[in-house]
């Protein structure tokens, strides 16, 4: 090619090359402006979804939404879209705030006397606090709590040693005497 044609080629690529890089810019920044809208909504208290191809961190807001309004099931359906798109730190925060929304829970529980139904929830609880950690091992808050929450119910270890009892226990013999009260009279 000759210095010519290179000379009057070169002016409409740039200005193509130049067009398409404002293009991508123009989207990107609509892109943005559409997210920051969502974030601002889910801010003001209004129930918004955010796009199918939303930041982890848009995503993580409309769960967090979720789990202050005690929707707990739908808030935990975007755990996936969270993990996938969103960093480390955004799925840490998540499984902080499910693990905070379980011990709720479960203090609520605790305090109407229903502890058949805490005792689940303080479960779920550290789950969650401990995914927390896998995800973030400097999240203090998490560590914190999951030592509070841990105090809540414990954890004992599964002894198995169901045959031995089996077999040291003796028969079963008749205690009790037909006819004779039991107690004093």
């Amino acid at each position: 090619m000759s210095l010519g044609r290179i000379r009057a080629v070169l002016p409409p690529l740039l200005l193509l090359a130049t067009t398409l890089w404002l293009a991508q810019s123009a989207w990107t920044l609509q892109g943005k402006r559409s997210e920051r809208a969502v974030a601002q909504a889910l801010a003001s208290n209004h129930d918004v979804r955010p796009p199918d191809d939303a930041s982890g961190e848009l995503v993580f807001a409309r769960a967090h939404f979720l789990l202050v309004r005690d929707s707990l099931d739908e808030a935990q359906s975007l755990a996936g879209q969270i993990v996938e798109r969103g960093e480390p730190e955004v799925a840490a925060r998540f499984h902080y705030d499910v693990g905070n929304a379980r011990a709720r829970r479960a203090v609520g529980a605790i305090e109407a006397s229903q502890i058949d139904k805490a005792i689940p929830e303080v479960r779920l609880a550290k789950e969650a606090y401990r995914a927390a950690l896998r995800a973030d091992p400097t999240l203090w808050d998490a560590r914190y709590n999951l030592d509070v929450v841990m105090r809540l119910v414990r954890d004992f270890p599964e002894i198995e040693t169901a045959e031995e009892e089996t077999k040291a226990q003796p028969k079963k013999l008749w205690t009790d005497l037909p006819g004779r009260p039991r107690g004093l009279p």
